[in-house]
């Protein structure tokens, strides 16, 4: 015994590792190099199962990520639930109450509020810009800028998920111990990520409805939360290849990688997440949005099914402790899906009605007016919107738009056909038509403004699809003042709102008492794309003591045509200024105010720096932007 383990064994019992035992009986027997039993690896087993990872810091973390988004969704609720018990007060208290006698919801409850809604709330990131593109040229766009509070949101998410990450024992002096942990922390933490990822790319997200969230800010956050998955992925492949590599070669690594089921089940979910994110990048992404959404269903797709093998086929008994996390994850991914089949199914076929049809027709300005009667009721709140496809024009794509008209049709007979009040009941044993306005930008809607082009000067009839509607959680009855900006296609959001206002006006169930609707259009052409609805609210009672209509005509082909049929419904050739417009609102403010915009990004920035200046102690402006950004 050598003079080192003579001293060892003088201070208590040893049991010698696998290898030191290796050693010791080679150096009994007088084993030489050539009958010597191969030695066991101090490498690789850091690169195998649980091998060195921290797996208690891991599932502390994981509840802490978690918490940290629960917290967060707590934080917005019960803000949320605050503000539906406030907003149902004004409502109730003001529906009966004249214009002149909503003083008390005019003005501003707290003090700080209007500071925290020009510095916070609805603050873009910097100074102005937040919807308007950011573009390298008009072929390349950049994205959006995100607002300031969803940069705080964002800021805690990405520096939690960084100091849960990078939380390790950077003092050992083993290297490959510590790529073990690091693997196990960053494999953890991306199919921990995983979770709220997959909830937030849901269109049937329950979380919208309940927070009252746009699922624009939603589809926000999966993108960056997607980019985290991403990243601690590749980390944890990283992290086990350097072992693998010290320990076997590339050579050794790659045969790996071809024939264990395990670790080629994770490489390649890794490679899918590497490919989603490349075509993620927002030049891409916005370039060739149509062909990037087929991919991303097909390559998320193959991700969870990898990452769930990789779980599965681990030597641990029963998979990784990740693989009840993947069960869910693939049971919610799905369950979305069947409920989107089933919207599909409801909204869009009936025993008595059949399938939906869809009358198409081409506008001005490359626009294609598509009204869609569905076979059922359907209950469609203003402010809504739907995914719509249509038989013969890549039916297997779905896109959202705004919802701009909504008709009932009540299940009568003939002879009840011409009587105007329809009871309740009788409205939802009809049917119910649905309209939108879509510009025909690139691919899909360019293929539908063509198809319907071909059809001459006659509407055509084609068989589609309607899934929703979605949102309209934004509620403008409370209000006693609404202004409503959009820009060109934008006033299908606007629109949609007008027709209940004025109703609700009528009965005496809203505390709305003044409208306002800025539209900003091109030429004149662009009044055809909604005149028929427009004729129909001119027409509704009392509709001149509540609603206010200024149209700008930017680019007006004949001077004489901008000209104002009365005092309520008035045209202006140019481009609106619209901190003067809003100010000259808040002037004669009626209670409390919401202003809503619709349409190009740099209108809903204008707007949206327009209600910033006008927030003070003595008038309430809320603000609500209606977007899609992808």
């Amino acid at each position: 015994m050598s003079l080192i383990r003579r001293r060892i064994a003088a201070i208590g019992p040893f049991t010698p590792t696998a290898i030191l035992a290796l050693r010791d009986a080679d150096a009994v027997t007088g084993t030489t190099e050539e009958d010597a039993v191969p030695a066991i690896s101090t490498i690789a087993p850091f690169a195998t199962s649980l091998n060195g990872v921290d797996q208690p810091g891991n599932m502390l973390f994981k509840e802490m990520l978690w918490w940290t988004l629960g917290v967060m969704a707590l934080i917005v609720l019960t803000i949320r639930l605050f503000e539906i018990g406030w907003t149902k007060l004004r409502h109730v208290s003001a529906m009966s109450a004249p214009a002149d006698k909503q003083g008390y919801w005019k003005k501003s409850q707290w003090s700080w509020m209007p500071t925290l809604k020009r510095n916070l709330i609805y603050a873009p990131l910097w100074t102005k810009r937040h919807n308007r593109e950011l573009k390298l040229s008009s072929a390349v766009s950049m994205g959006t800028l995100p607002s300031r509070l969803h940069s705080v949101v964002l800021g805690i998410y990405l520096i939690s998920n960084a100091t849960y990450m990078f939380y390790e024992d950077w003092t050992q002096e083993n290297s490959y111990s510590l790529a073990a942990e690091i693997r196990g922390r960053s494999g953890t933490l991306s199919v921990v990520n995983m979770v709220p990822l997959i909830i937030l790319a849901g269109r049937n997200n329950p979380l919208i409805g309940l927070l009252r969230v746009s699922f624009d800010t939603y589809n926000l956050l999966h993108r960056w939360m997607g980019r985290i998955v991403v990243i601690e992925a590749v980390i944890h492949t990283i992290a086990w290849a350097y072992v693998a590599v010290a320990a076997d070669g590339y050579d050794g690594m790659n045969f790996k990688l071809i024939h264990d089921s395990f670790l080629a089940s994770g490489f390649a979910g890794t490679v899918a997440l590497v490919i989603l994110l490349v075509l993620s990048v927002s030049p891409i992404r916005h370039a060739f949005y149509e062909t990037f959404l087929n991919f991303h269903i097909v390559l998320a797709f193959v991700v969870f099914a990898m990452t769930w093998m990789h779980c599965a086929t681990a030597s641990l008994a029963g998979g990784l402790p990740q693989l009840p996390w993947m069960m869910g994850i693939f049971a919610i991914w799905v369950g979305e899906r069947l409920a989107r089949v089933f919207r599909l199914g409801y909204n869009n076929w009936s025993k008595r009605g059949g399938f939906t049809e869809a009358v198409v027709e081409h506008m001005p300005g490359d626009t294609t007016r598509v009204t869609m009667h569905l076979p059922r009721y359907v209950d469609v709140k203003p402010g809504t919107h739907a995914y719509i496809r249509f038989m013969g024009i890549k039916s297997w794509e779905n896109h959202p738009f705004s919802v701009a008209w909504v008709e009932h049709h009540p299940d009568a007979d003939e002879a009840r056909l011409g009587e105007k009040a329809c009871s309740e009941s009788e409205l939802k044993r009809g049917t119910t038509s649905v309209s939108f306005i879509i510009g025909a930008q690139t691919g899909f809607t360019r293929e539908l403004y063509n198809r319907a082009l071909r059809g001459g000067p006659n509407p055509i009839r084609m068989k589609a699809a309607m899934e929703g509607p979605y949102a309209g959680h934004h509620s403008l009855e409370s209000y006693g003042h609404a202004v409503l900006f959009a820009g060109s296609t934008g006033i299908t959001h606007q629109i949609s709102h007008i027709k209940p206002l004025i109703e609700g006006f009528n009965e005496g169930t809203i505390a709305t008492r003044r409208v306002t609707l800025v539209w900003i259009i091109r030429d004149t052409e662009s009044l055809e794309w909604v005149r028929p609805w427009m004729d129909e609210i001119l027409r509704m009672p009392r509709r001149r003591d509540i609603l206010n209509i200024r149209l700008f005509v930017t680019r007006p082909k004949n001077t004489k045509e901008i000209h104002s049929t009365s005092t309520t419904v008035q045209m202006f050739p140019g481009r609106p200024s619209i901190p003067t417009l809003l100010k000259k609102e808040v002037e004669e403010q009626v209670g409390a105010m919401c202003v809503t915009v619709c349409g190009p990004g740099a209108l809903a920035d204008d707007v949206r720096q327009a209600v910033r200046d006008v927030q003070d102690e003595s008038s309430v402006v809320d603000f609500v932007e209606e977007s899609f950004t992808w």
